[in-house]
């Protein structure tokens, strides 16, 4: 273990203390620290002048991604299964929705990587484009070339009119 990551690790005990007050859960609170760990473990640590509040801004965006797919993920299930009580009970309806979302699974796997990713995190995550870009590294730009690929592919695939 380099000496700059042992800087990151004795604030271990704090995060943990921190975040399980903050979301009432020890458990989330030690996933989303470890998350924050691999984070440090993959980025540049001479480049963190201040560790302690770097682990923390780093779970608290861990965080509030977790909770935006949370709420992201809620809303696809409430779509797919119908707004009012007559949808539920109709399965020609469901199985639409169930058979769309396999053909839509199909045509995203004949894209390339990044076009899939830029998709599931903006439209099924929530993301904004500026963050897509920071996590691959690329340009808003390029983050926005790649989710018009995609809508495209998309359109001419399921032959929608509009998305």
């Amino acid at each position: 273990m380099r000496k700059r990551e042992h800087g990151f690790f004795e604030h271990y005990e704090e995060l943990i203390g921190t975040w399980t007050r903050r979301l009432r859960s020890r458990h989330r609170a030690e996933d989303f620290a470890h998350d924050a760990f691999v984070r440090v473990l993959e980025t540049e640590q001479e480049n963190v002048k201040q560790p302690r509040a770097y682990l923390h801004q780093t779970t608290r965006n861990i965080a509030v991604d977790h909770f935006r797919r949370e709420e992201r993920r809620a809303q696809l299930e409430v779509g797919i299964a119908g707004d009012g009580d007559e949808s539920k009970d109709d399965p020609e309806s469901y199985m639409h929705a169930v058979q769309l979302a396999d053909s839509i699974e199909k045509a995203l796997a004949e894209l390339p990587v990044n076009c899939r990713q830029v998709f599931v995190w903006q439209k099924l995550e929530g993301l904004s484009q500026a963050e897509i870009a920071e996590r691959l590294g690329l340009s808003r730009n390029m983050v926005e070339r790649y989710m018009i690929r995609t809508i495209r592919h998309l359109r001419e695939r399921l032959d929608l009119s509009a998305t």
